[in-house]
């Protein structure tokens, strides 16, 4: 199955996003965002007490994460 969704387009132009970003984009809610942070299953950026997500890792996490419809 293949998968149409193209994250490169779909994403604003970035290098870091934080999180309240990627919950303002409707993306992933900022609490289960900080679940995969605090299990480490997605990469961060600390910047002081902040954390803050790359745009690569970020569309390559959504596309780990996409599943294909059925058809």
């Amino acid at each position: 199955m293949e998968i149409f969704a193209n994250y490169d387009e779909l994403l604003p132009k970035g290098i870091l996003f934080s999180i309240k970003e990627i919950d303002d984009m409707g993306l992933i809610k900022s609490d289960m965002l900080k679940k995969l942070i605090y299990n480490r299953e997605i990469e961060v950026v600390k910047v002081g007490a902040k954390n803050f997500i790359s745009r690569s890792v970020l569309i390559l996490f959504l596309k780990k994460n996409t599943l294909p419809a059925l058809k």
